[in-house]
């Protein structure tokens, strides 16, 4: 499908997972070799997207300077997955203790639900596959302890591969039975119970906040 798509677009589309790569990195490493490495990673982007617009790289800083800091509403997207035995995989998370579904802020350059999958196999050590998208939730309306305002994807997801491992950010992470829930962090209560209620075709439509 990719390669109907005009090169210069994929191009760009590029440059702007480079460039966005090379914000975040600067914005939380405190790496000094890092940040070198980030700056020029940055001018990389720069000099891919001038390349794509057919720009002077000075206009095109002065461009995505500019669109890099619209502040607008974060995607993010956690992994419902289900085992054969129709237990749901939680990790602990680290900030505050509690259990919540693998999940996270999305990259530019992939889908929802392959940062959906990502994220399950960042924080769980599983691979899992998507298999069908459970629906779109407003932190606002779901009980989400968040300041930022989130669009939070939820997609069903079946293990691929994989062992469990702990990471940095999840200091334990199990299978639970869907009726022996752990004590779960704020706006997975009603996410988790909404996967759940799909995984055993109880709610069968996508749900989305009007």
């Amino acid at each position: 499908m990719h390669d109907l798509i005009p090169l210069r677009r994929r191009l760009g589309w590029w440059a702007h997972a480079l460039l966005s790569m090379a914000r975040r990195g600067q914005r939380f490493s405190p790496d000094p070799h890092d940040q070198a490495n980030y700056a020029r990673l940055w001018q990389l982007g720069l000099a891919m997207r001038a390349e794509a617009d057919q720009a002077p790289v000075e206009v095109t800083e002065e461009v995505y300077r500019e669109a890099l800091g619209l502040v607008g509403p974060i995607p993010v997207a956690d992994a419902a997955v289900f085992n054969s035995e129709g237990q749901i995989l939680l990790i602990q998370r680290a900030d505050d203790g509690l259990w919540a579904m693998p999940g996270g802020a999305l990259d530019v350059g992939e889908t929802a639900a392959e940062g959906a999958c990502r994220e399950a196999w960042e924080e769980t050590g599983l691979r899992v596959r998507a298999t069908a998208l459970i629906g779109v939730y407003d932190s606002r309306f779901c009980g989400t302890r968040s300041s930022w305002h989130l669009y939070q994807f939820v997609f069903l997801c079946e293990p691929v591969e994989g062992e469990l491992t702990p990471s940095h950010e999840t200091p334990d992470v199990r299978w639970f039975d869907p009726d022996a829930l752990p004590p779960l962090s704020p706006g997975h209560p009603r996410r988790v119970a909404d996967a759940i209620a799909f995984y055993r075709r109880e709610r069968p439509q996508v749900y989305f906040d009007q």
